[in-house]
């Protein structure tokens, strides 16, 4: 079963999808955010749980679509964790 606290953190599933011909990919994720003061926008951000088709078909760069239960946002994916996590980013709405 998933977390939800509304506009903090979510733990749970997400799909990840990149706008191009490649199907979107079912992963788990854990996501938090905050809205920053000094340029009054929200920043979120994760790890993406490793996945070896995840591995496989995206890059650190790579722009992509996080679909949650609660909503959805583009987001970033950023560097590879020693334990096959990406780190995912975003700026504006969460997905959550």
């Amino acid at each position: 079963m998933d977390e939800h606290e509304p506009g903090e953190a979510y733990t749970g599933p997400a799909r990840l999808a990149t706008g191009g011909d490649d199907e979107a990919l079912e992963v788990e994720v854990r996501l938090r955010g905050y809205l920053e003061p000094i340029d009054g926008r929200f920043h979120w951000y994760g790890r993406i749980a490793s996945d070896v088709h995840l591995a496989d078909r995206h890059r650190a760069g790579t722009t992509v679509v996080v679909q949650t239960p609660y909503g959805a946002a583009a987001g970033k994916i950023a560097d590879l964790d020693p334990w096959g996590r990406f780190r995912i980013t975003g700026l504006g709405a969460p997905p959550f």
